[in-house]
């Protein structure tokens, strides 16, 4: 898989470069495979962006493990060129609160699981047919993402990560508010995600408040590769 150089990625690849040192045996064979076709380890490009990946435990909405050994969070190197921005303007606005990674890039293998557990029912627009080109994921080209604060707690977004529900889209947020379904502080918690994921080149999902593409999702299928 080659993946578009530039020199604005110049700093991540030296981050890359640094820690190559670090013996591939503390890695799992999927982490190392993504080392090997170009994506970048969040956690070595900046510490202070912090992970946890929620397939990686079974409480999520497959009420399976998915990531059995994956346990790093990786992007391709645009996406993560954003991502850097995004927690410069976070710490800019608020210097005690962190970004908190859900999940990045994910192999197809896994895409057709999640797909499975929801295909044939009204659940399936919140995963995307991985026999239409898969998601945005499966080219490291999105990220799960949301905020703590210093004391490490989420902040509220009104509902919970994967929430299947009108209440996690932001279409109609004010009317959320109006109906009580989410508060105005909760609202005003995703507006601040959203403006700086914004202003660091993503964009947003319309029916998941935690997700953010790098790129249109056609252009991404026509110009890039699947993490098989």
């Amino acid at each position: 898989m080659e993946l578009q150089q530039t020199d604005s990625i110049s700093a991540i690849t030296t981050v890359k470069i640094k820690n190559s040192e670090q013996p591939k045996s503390t890695k799992s064979e999927l982490a190392q495979k993504l080392d090997s076709l170009g994506f970048i380890n969040i956690a070595e490009a900046d510490s202070t962006i912090l992970i946890d990946l929620i397939y990686t435990r079974s409480d999520n909405f497959t009420g399976e493990v998915l990531y059995e050994t994956l346990r790093e969070a990786y992007l391709h190197p645009l996406a993560m060129e954003s991502l850097l921005k995004a927690n410069q303007l976070l710490k800019a606005k608020q210097p005690n609160y962190s970004l908190l990674v859900l999940d990045a890039a994910r192999p197809m293998s896994i895409q057709k699981r999640m797909w499975n557990k929801v295909k044939g029912t009204p659940n399936n627009i919140y995963v995307s047919n991985p026999n239409k080109g898969g998601g945005m994921h499966n080219y490291g080209m999105a990220v799960d993402i949301t905020i703590v604060d210093e004391q490490g707690e989420w902040l509220s977004m009104g509902t919970g990560f994967d929430h299947f529900g009108i209440e996690a889209h932001i279409t109609n947020e004010d009317e959320l508010v109006k109906e009580g379904k989410i508060t105005n502080e909760e609202r005003q918690n995703r507006v601040l995600l959203r403006s700086i994921m914004q202003e660091a080149g993503f964009i947003p999902l319309y029916n998941e408040w935690w997700h953010f593409n790098r790129l249109e999702r056609a252009e991404t299928i026509a110009n890039y590769k699947l993490i098989e």
